[in-house]
């Protein structure tokens, strides 16, 4: 007589695909933005320089999301 199996197949967890974060808006997910310089007591603009972006702090990467 043939025997009986008393163990029973376990199906594999299958975890999902890592999700990348979506890019800040400010910024375009550089993490740098333009900031106006100014100069003089009249505080004429003068040009542009990088800085780093307050919604993201730099990473890139939406903080609400």
């Amino acid at each position: 007589m043939a025997t009986q199996r008393t163990t029973t197949k376990t199906s594999k967890k299958t975890t999902p695909a890592p999700v990348e974060p979506a890019p800040c808006q400010p910024c375009g997910g550089t993490g740098n933005v333009a900031i106006t310089v100014r100069v003089g007591r009249k505080r004429r603009p003068v040009g542009q320089q990088d800085g780093l972006c307050l919604n993201c702090l730099g990473e890139g990467t939406d903080p609400d999301a």
